[in-house]
C-alpha cells in the first residue's frame, strides 16, 4: 500500500485520519483549495490545488490507484478512484467499490434532477454525528488493514 488521499474540502475527519494514517506509519496526502493548518509530520503532505471546480478532485483522481485508499464524500471522485484500483471510503465510513457505486452514482444523478425541479426545496445534508464518526474510524481501521494485506 502507498498512501491515502483526503479529499480534505468540507471534511469532518481530517484530524482522525491524520491519526489513523501515522499509527500505520503511511504517507498521507490531504487536498484542498486552501485554508488549511499543514501538518508537521513529515508523512503527512498538504496539497493546495488551485482554486476551481473539481481541481482537488481531478488532484486525486490522477494518483490514487490500486492499494491506495481515499476519503471523499464526492461520488464522481470515488468512482474514478474505483475504477482506478482504490478503495474509497465516506466520511461516514461507509466503503464505496465496484459493486455500489454505480447504483450510488445513478441515486446522486436522480436527486440532483429532482432538486433541480423544485425551486422551492430548501436542501441541505444530515449532520455528522459521534455515531458517523465512530464508524468511519472502524471503517479506516479495517480498509488500512485490508490495502496492506491485498499489497
Amino acid at each position: 500500500m502507498s498512501a491515502v488521499y483526503v479529499d480534505a474540502d468540507a471534511c469532518p475527519v481530517k484530524a482522525e485520519v491524520e491519526k489513523v494514517t501515522l499509527r500505520h506509519g503511511l504517507r498521507l496526502f490531504i487536498v484542498s483549495n486552501g485554508g488549511l493548518r499543514p501538518s508537521q509530520h513529515p508523512l503527512v503532505e498538504t496539497v493546495i490545488v488551485p482554486d476551481g471546480p473539481d481541481v482537488a478532485d481531478m488532484w486525486i483522481a490522477e494518483r490514487a490507484g490500486k492499494g491506495d485508499v481515499v476519503v471523499t464524500g464526492d461520488i464522481p471522485l470515488a468512482a474514478k478512484c474505483i475504477e482506478n484500483g482504490a478503495l474509497v471510503l465516506k466520511h461516514n465510513g461507509e466503503a464505496l467499490n465496484t459493486g455500489n457505486i454505480g447504483n450510488i452514482l445513478a441515486t446522486r444523478d436522480l436527486m440532483s434532477d429532482i432538486r433541480a425541479a423544485n425551486p422551492f426545496h430548501q436542501g441541505g445534508g444530515k449532520s455528522f454525528t459521534k455515531s458517523d464518526r465512530s464508524r468511519f474510524l472502524e471503517a479506516l481501521e479495517n480498509t488500512l488493514r485490508k490495502a496492506k494485506a491485498s499489497a
